[in-house]
């Protein structure tokens, strides 16, 4: 089987729920490798629960080709230019930043018969 190696950036509204869905794919080749988080919400608390190592973008980067793909769910273009920014200083060409609609994606291939929430404008990439 596949690992698939991801980090999840923002554990709001709509972090949590994807978190929720990437545990319970822990058997079919997902490893969390580190979560971000700012604030303290019920997304970082289910991370801390299911003893998934937290920190911030900066602990992520260091992950280095660790981590496969950056789920970036925070909504926030300053934060997705930030991880090209941090990921390009470190030289790290393997790993990739996937934005909200990649996870929208995701989960309709999924067939969950949910929606993630729609909290967020369309950001692009």
């Amino acid at each position: 089987m596949t690992e698939h190696n991801i980090a999840i950036v923002g554990l709001g509204r709509v972090g949590t729920v994807f978190l929720q869905r990437m545990l319970a794919r822990r058997e079919e080749g997902v490893n969390i490798v580190r979560v971000a988080q700012l604030s303290k919400t019920d997304g970082l608390k289910m991370a801390e629960e299911a003893g998934l190592p937290t920190g911030t973008i900066d602990d992520i980067v260091a992950e280095g080709s660790g981590v496969d793909v950056i789920f970036d769910l925070t909504g926030s273009p300053d934060v997705r230019q930030q991880l090209r920014e941090k990921l390009a200083a470190a030289g790290n060409r393997h790993t990739v930043i996937a934005p909200e609609s990649i996870a929208r994606l995701m989960w309709t291939l999924m067939e969950t018969g949910e929606d993630l929430p729609e909290v967020h404008a369309a950001g692009g990439y």
